[in-house]
């Protein structure tokens, strides 16, 4: 059951017009959801060591670490890095919030479309109130689809950043 580009993208074509126009906000919701959370996997892999090291480093090098300025700089070095951890996952959360919410708002749109077939036919016409039952489910699914797949990613992201926190303030040590 193999596709060729042009069958795949016809395929493609006829679901996102079977769901109507809604499905495209949430197509590029997902889009701009999976591109943050790659960002974040990239970061984790590669610029995350670099950052830790620079405030470890930072830290280190300081001779004195019990007075209270000494914890000033070591909350500092940590709020940093912090920032730097932990951006972009708010953005992510917030478009796993707002992907059912879109998938209902589809939902609405296609059921307003079905409504008006019915009025307009007088409720005889199934064929095209099939069409907009479809505008109705199909961005619903899609939906809770990508929110759930936005959930285990921010789930694991919010998972390591958690951790990586915790081991920075472990590592900057007061004991000399």
């Amino acid at each position: 059951m193999g596709y060729n580009l042009e069958e795949a993208l016809e395929i493609i074509g006829n679901f996102m017009d079977a769901g109507g126009d809604v499905l495209w906000l949430i197509a590029i919701l997902t889009f701009v959801m999976w591109t943050l959370a790659f960002e974040r996997f990239w970061y984790f892999r590669s610029g995350l060591r670099q950052d830790i090291d620079k405030a470890i480093g930072a830290w280190e090098a300081r001779h004195e670490r019990k007075s209270w300025n000494a914890h000033q700089i070591r909350q500092r070095l940590i709020s940093e890095a912090n920032l730097k951890i932990n951006a972009g996952l708010p953005m992510i959360k917030t478009l796993v919030a707002m992907a059912p919410l879109l998938g209902l708002l589809g939902t609405v749109t296609g059921m307003i479309e079905v409504f008006n077939i019915m009025a307009v036919t007088g409720g005889g016409d199934a064929k095209s109130m099939a069409g907009g039952v479809s505008k109705a489910t199909i961005p619903t699914m899609a939906g809770m689809v990508a929110a759930l797949s936005g959930v285990f990613a921010n789930t694991y992201i919010t998972q390591i950043a958690n951790r990586e926190s915790e081991l920075l303030k472990d590592h900057l040590t007061t004991d000399h």
